[in-house]
């Protein structure tokens, strides 16, 4: 029972820990804690799954590690790296990003126990999920880190500011994003899928913010085709009703 719980609670400190390097101007570090924070985040509940030993209190607790790791950690860590330099315009997208971060998880709490939806509904999430969107809207630092000769301007700002306000909205809206959680592999395709799974965790502790920003561009222009795939599906179900919140 304890156990993950206390992968909550570490999530947790990663999280506040981004913060503080970022308000140290140590932003690499406070990425890095961010991102530790979401994986941390992402595994608590499966480690409980897993042990059997979920109980209400760690739901509880894992709720509220959501909005701190995935909604206020990367939001005011931007915040100090960049947007802060756009004034008001800076804060508000700042603020934006964070509140649809909880609507977000808000949603999923009250329409997760939802029984009704179609069986093959429950492979979408509706709207970008917490996670998702914490890794998406922290794309300025990764271009930053790459040192392509981008400065944290004030015209920079504006544009990240914008790109914040766009992630929000992913959040709360209803656009359908294929999950994977129904993805059954193959036999014979084991093998291959670890070593590229194992592939991918290399690139990214070699060539951190390079991964990172083709993963986000990567996941940009994997949308579309999650909307399409949805809808051919909906016409074959003879579905016309929204997916129901599942992630």
């Amino acid at each position: 029972m304890v156990l993950p719980n206390l992968v909550t609670v570490l999530a947790i400190c990663a999280g506040l820990s981004g913060i503080r390097f970022a308000f140290e101007n140590r932003f690499e570090p406070a990425v890095v804690m961010v991102l530790l924070a979401a994986f941390l985040d992402g595994i608590d509940g499966r480690l409980a799954r897993m042990l059997k030993a979920t109980s209400k209190f760690g739901a509880q607790m894992d709720s509220l590690a959501d909005i701190v790791n995935f909604g206020v950690a990367p939001a005011l860590v931007l915040y100090a790296f960049l947007l802060d330099r756009a004034g008001s315009p800076g804060w508000i997208a700042a603020l934006l990003f964070t509140i649809a971060c909880g609507m977000r998880l808000a949603r999923f709490n009250v329409l997760a126990e939802d029984n009704d939806q179609p069986a093959w509904q429950t492979e979408y999430f509706v709207g970008v999920p917490a996670p998702a969107g914490a890794v998406l809207v922290m794309l300025p630092l990764y271009l930053y880190f790459l040192r392509l000769g981008l400065e944290p301007t004030r015209t920079a700002a504006f544009v990240a500011s914008a790109f914040t306000v766009l992630i929000a909205f992913l959040l709360v809206s209803r656009l359908p994003v294929y999950s994977g959680k129904s993805i059954k592999v193959p036999g014979d395709k084991v093998l291959p899928v670890i070593l590229g799974v194992v592939l991918y965790i290399l690139l990214l502790m070699a060539y951190p913010w390079y991964t990172l920003t083709a993963s986000v561009a990567g996941y940009l222009l994997y949308l579309p085709f999650s909307v399409r795939a949805y809808s051919k599906r909906a016409r074959l179900e003879g579905e016309k009703v929204p997916p129901s919140d599942i992630g």
